[in-house]
């Protein structure tokens, strides 16, 4: 991808966002907020749980 298709999808991107009616931006941003999401998860991917779950399994085995 070019540096000219990256502005250019940025562009409609932005364009689409701003010709939504106020209440429905306000209503996505209220949904996301909402959303429950695992922190360990959002910032560093599945490896938090893949140790979690690896730990676990060692503690059993003793």
């Amino acid at each position: 991808m070019s540096g000219n298709d990256i502005v250019k999808y940025m562009t409609q991107e932005i364009m689409k966002y701003m010709q939504l009616p106020k209440d429905e931006r306000e209503q996505r941003k209220s949904q996301r907020k909402n959303e429950k999401v695992n922190r360990s998860n959002r910032y560093f991917g599945m490896l938090p749980t893949a140790f979690k779950m690896f730990w676990n399994g060692k503690r059993k085995e003793k």
